[in-house]
């Protein structure tokens, strides 16, 4: 399976963009193209050795060599239990580590490149700062960071640590 650091990669179907978001916290290689067509999510899923993740029988249902696995219920937590118990997942030192839009990884830049991109206050209170390559959004470890590090370490009973 290709993916960074010896953990999967993904390609989550269109019923999935929130598991997909939620693996993509965990710094997990997580593709996610609503639009795209059943046939054309599973040969992407062969292309590039990514685990195919569905809620759709016909979906899970194929003769590809590829891994499939057919997430049972429609709750994100549940979801994200599912996939981390199959694929021995845990929040490590990845956390946050690539963009929740784009699926890139992110990059450190300099407090005073994102002056004009963020709120005063958080320029005032912050002082790391990372950049998505691809659309150029601005993260930090604001107020938000702690609540969904809180939601992980609660759905998958463990305790991560930011990248």
């Amino acid at each position: 399976m290709a993916g960074t650091d010896d953990r999967p990669a993904f390609i989550a179907d269109a019923m999935l963009g929130r598991l997909a978001r939620a693996l993509r916290m965990l710094g997990l290689d997580t593709q996610y193209r609503p639009d795209i067509d059943d046939n054309e999510l599973k040969m992407t899923a062969l292309r590039e050795g990514r685990v195919i993740l569905t809620r759709d029988r016909e979906v899970a249902d194929t003769s590809l060599p590829v891994t499939v696995l057919l997430v049972e219920s429609d709750h994100v937590e549940e979801q994200l239990l599912q996939t981390a118990r199959a694929f021995r997942i845990a929040p490590g030192g990845r956390l946050f580590s690539r963009c929740l839009i784009c699926n890139v990884e992110v990059e450190d830049v300099e407090k005073c490149e994102v002056r004009e991109r963020v709120p005063e206050y958080v320029y005032e209170t912050q002082e790391r700062f990372s950049r998505c390559p691809s659309c150029g959004r601005i993260y930090w470890a604001g107020t938000h960071v702690e609540r969904a590090r809180e939601w992980l370490e609660r759905v998958l009973g463990t305790r991560g640590r930011e990248r």
